[in-house]
């Protein structure tokens, strides 16, 4: 008789799958909550893994390496737009970003470690997910990658075996783009990321996508191929003049307080999208863990980020990276104003308030 497979911690994928069909009905008991946070937290133990790995082929490099875990709140919404998605499938609770700066290097890392010696299993053909060749209808360009994890270890049965993590490859100037929807996303009604509210706001940034790849990453038209490059400027001016996308984040990063005023080793940021921004300081984790538990339930639709670190300067060195990657995007918008139409580059960057 063949030896029975032994189960994980929180139990069967079906479980895991009842647990998802009750937090997407709102009816998620305590016992299937119990198990659903286990199983989520055990994603952490797997992007420890694979960022290791990542970190160690970056090392000496000039590429950013990051990871995150999907938060709840941010599960029960991707569940709520796909009705039929098994949340045992879903394939980007824990993930890892990989930002370069250049097409070509991305391509060439990316293919070592396609080609790497290692047991974890690409589960995806090489371009299913190629958002350069192929933009999402939002705009978004990057690389994506579902590998599932395969211990080193022959014995037993390790937990972490068949749970999933997504790999995503950017260069600086995609995840800039990508970083100003997600604060556009966060700080105000609409839901550029997700396609959702006033689709003006979506469509802006997919001139700012198509803008970005012709001038800094000379891509040949994708978006909008039968615009020129003057009539895609004068499209994308057109719209922001009527929703002043642009205006708003220059004055959010001329506002950036945040760096300064940071005095503690443990902080939350709370961005909401009725009361703006908050900063919550902590000398002890666990005073800001409860604390960040106590916003999360009260607060459940907004961005609410708890940093920690060794000390209060790499704190302040994590919040100006946040803000910096606004920054990045004015930047290279600008370049791509004056590339796309020099004549009324120097009045845009006067009008934003903008230093040459």
């Amino acid at each position: 008789m063949a030896k029975q497979e032994e189960l994980p911690h929180w139990g069967s994928k079906g479980a895991i799958n009842r647990a998802g069909d009750a937090l997407r009905g709102g009816k998620l008991e305590p016992a299937q909550a119990t198990i659903l946070e286990s199983w989520r937290m055990a994603h952490r133990d797997v992007i420890n893994s694979f960022q290791s790995l990542l970190r160690a082929r970056a090392k000496n490099l000039d590429v950013q390496v990051a990871q995150r875990l999907k938060r709840r709140s941010t599960i029960i919404d991707k569940l709520s737009r796909h009705d039929g998605m098994q949340l045992a499938r879903m394939d980007d609770v824990a993930g890892c970003r990989l930002i370069f700066p250049s097409i070509k290097m991305l391509h060439e890392f990316r293919s070592k470690v396609h080609h790497a010696k290692f047991k974890h299993i690409r589960k995806n053909e090489r371009d299913k997910y190629n958002y350069i060749e192929r933009p999402s209808d939002r705009g978004y360009r990057g690389i994506h990658d579902i590998y599932e994890h395969r211990s080193k270890s022959k014995k037993g049965n390790p937990k972490c075996d068949g749970l999933l993590i997504e790999i995503q490859y950017r260069t600086s100037t995609q995840h800039a783009w990508s970083t100003a929807v997600e604060v556009v996303t966060e700080v105000t009604e609409h839901e550029p990321k997700f396609d959702r509210g006033d689709r003006r706001y979506v469509e802006l940034f997919r001139l700012a996508s198509e803008m970005l790849a012709r001038t800094l990453e000379e891509c040949p038209p994708r978006l909008f191929p039968d615009l020129s490059n003057k009539e895609l400027y004068v499209a994308f001016e057109k719209l922001n003049g009527e929703i002043g996308v642009m205006h708003m984040l220059v004055n959010l990063v001329l506002n950036d307080w945040v760096g300064d005023h940071i005095e503690a080793d443990h902080i939350i940021l709370h961005i909401g999208k009725k009361h703006g921004f908050k900063l919550y300081q902590f000398d002890l984790e666990l005073e800001a863990s409860s604390k960040l538990l106590e916003l999360e339930k009260e607060f459940p639709e907004d961005n609410i980020v708890l940093v920690g670190a060794r000390n209060v300067e790499e704190v302040k060195s994590a919040f100006r990276n946040y803000f910096n990657d606004v920054r990045d995007f004015l930047g290279m918008m600008m370049r791509a104003y004056k590339m796309l139409d020099p004549e009324t580059h120097a009045a845009r960057m006067a009008e934003y308030g903008i230093q040459q």
